[in-house]
């Protein structure tokens, strides 16, 4: 199959009558790249998944390969066995009555190999995910990580130029999904191939991605690496959904700009925080709609991550709260207290806090992220 260097999307729409699955999706997707769609049940990742891989038909927009287009929803729609992709699906799809080695075989078979070829394509493919010595059994011999090798391994031995993986872990148990995102993660740094994943799961993003892609509603939300998305959220929804817990109402008291950062000074609650912010990580638009929130005197909301909350007396905003919950999760406890304000802080620490103390944490000045109250 031949290469490629760039599969672009543009303006991709999805219509089903009045509802809009898909909005105004961009996206580029560069040779030998892991990227993830992320996003909540219901966003569009497996629709737009759906879309690039031929199997549903797109309602306006245009997808190429390099510069040869595949989908404009007009003119031109290759079909989905001539894109020369590969499809994982979530509830693996075997053949049970076939053996590993025919399902695998299968899609050689019809495009009539040569047996000779056939073999060494499949052994190839079961060695890359490491079931050399099942050939013979039978899916319903198999554990659920097995067969989710062999979905992959009958996907791989194709050649496909892109890998399309929906959701593929989701029914694993928690032990085997670490596994098999181990076993994802060295079989595409062997192949290099380039590869499109779909999620709900932050970690399996992060722990997988080249490039995470963001969804909320069919709309893209943001795109970045995974430490771009983990440490950097564009909006308050891409915050709340990579885990900053601390969500409190408040306004900007002083703004304070610098050369390399701008510092922040917030009323929440008539608690004092200051927030400073790289300027390098806070983009031009959002410097500008914080600026026109505290301008107007609009409210703004903090988002703060658990972890990132120190216990003690450390250098940042100091706070004392009233232990209310403490979890224990084996190298750390997830803590929630309430502080004088009345306001509820979440914090993840190595400290052994018991229900009723009061406790001292702090806050890093750089750990606190802020948005416009009303931001969608």
């Amino acid at each position: 199959m031949n290469e490629f260097n760039k599969l672009i999307i543009k303006n991709l729409y999805k219509d089903y009558g009045e509802t809009k699955v898909l909005k105004n999706f961009n996206l580029t997707i560069e040779k030998g790249e892991f990227v993830t769609f992320l996003g909540p049940s219901g966003c569009g990742k497996s629709t737009a998944l759906n879309c690039i891989s031929g199997l549903i038909q797109i309602t306006g927009g245009e997808i190429y390969i390099d510069d040869e287009c595949i989908d404009d929803s007009k003119k031109c729609c290759i079909s989905p066995e001539k894109r020369g992709f590969g499809m994982v699906f979530q509830n693996y799809a075997l053949f049970p009555h076939l053996s590993v080695y025919k399902n695998v075989a299968f899609g050689l078979e019809i495009k009539k190999v040569n047996k000779k070829s056939i073999k060494e394509r499949v052994d190839d493919a079961l060695k890359l995910v490491h079931l050399e010595g099942f050939a013979e059994k039978f899916p319903g011999q198999l554990s659920g990580g097995q067969q989710q090798r062999v979905a992959i391994a009958r996907c791989i031995v194709m050649e496909p130029r892109l890998l399309l993986l929906d959701e593929p872990l989701s029914n694993l148990d928690a032990k085997l999904r670490i596994e098999m995102r181990y076993e994802l993660k060295m079989l595409h740094e062997r192949l290099h191939l380039s590869t499109i994943y779909v999620t709900h799961d932050q970690q399996e993003a992060l722990a997988l991605s080249d490039k995470i892609v963001v969804m909320k509603y069919g709309v893209i939300q943001q795109v970045g690496t995974p430490e771009e998305i983990h440490s950097n959220p564009t909006n308050l929804f891409v915050a709340d959904f990579m885990g900053f817990k601390n969500q409190w109402t408040g306004k900007i008291q002083q703004i304070s700009e610098k050369e390399e950062e701008t510092e922040y000074q917030l009323i929440v609650n008539g608690l004092l925080l200051t927030c400073k912010m790289k300027n390098s990580d806070l983009n031009i638009e959002n410097r500008r709609k914080l600026m026109d929130v505290f301008k107007n005197g609009k409210e703004i909301v903090t988002a703060i991550r658990p972890d990132d909350i120190l216990a003690g007396d450390a250098a940042g905003n100091r706070l004392t709260c009233k232990v209310e919950m403490a979890e224990y999760l084996g190298t750390s406890s997830q803590i929630t207290g309430k502080l004088d304000n009345g306001l509820v802080l979440d914090a993840r620490t190595p400290a052994k806090l018991k229900l009723g103390e009061a406790a001292s944490f702090s806050i890093p000045y750089d750990k606190i992220h802020i948005y416009p109250r009303m931001e969608e």
